[in-house]
């Protein structure tokens, strides 16, 4: 038979094992919005890994006092320089997602787009259309 003690210590170890599984998940949701924010923003997440760095209390849009959790993580737009970001989590709900300041990537002009020839060479379309102008219609 079971004592109160032994009880109470079980039911505190079951209660930090639900916890810890608890916060797992979590953090896998926190993996997953800022894997959603880098490709929104076009940058690389680094190490593939958001770091967990606190927990405190704040009050969400409504007033209400909710457990606050805030992740860190680094991405890249060159592939040279880290750069550190932040998330922040009420509960499952981002409530900010902030990106360390960085150069920006320019972005293909429709004009500038490359493809593939029938060797699996790539060719840059504008390129192509200076070489092969269309023949009169």
């Amino acid at each position: 038979m079971l004592t109160l003690g032994e009880l109470a210590a079980l039911l505190l170890a079951g209660g930090v094992c639900a916890w810890l599984w608890h916060a797992h998940g979590i953090h896998e949701h926190a993996l997953r919005l800022v894997r959603q924010a880098c490709l929104r923003e076009d940058v690389l997440l680094l190490d593939d890994n958001v770091a967990f760095r606190r927990l405190r209390l704040l009050r969400d849009r409504s007033g209400r006092l909710r457990l606050a959790r805030e992740y860190a993580f680094e991405f890249t737009v060159t592939g040279e320089q880290r750069h550190s970001g932040r998330l922040l989590l009420l509960g499952r709900t981002p409530a900010h997602i902030e990106l360390a300041p960085h150069p920006f990537r320019e972005r293909a002009d429709a004009e500038e787009v490359a493809s593939l020839d029938a060797a699996g060479r790539v060719v840059q379309m504008e390129e192509w259309r200076r070489r092969h102008p269309p023949q009169g219609h």
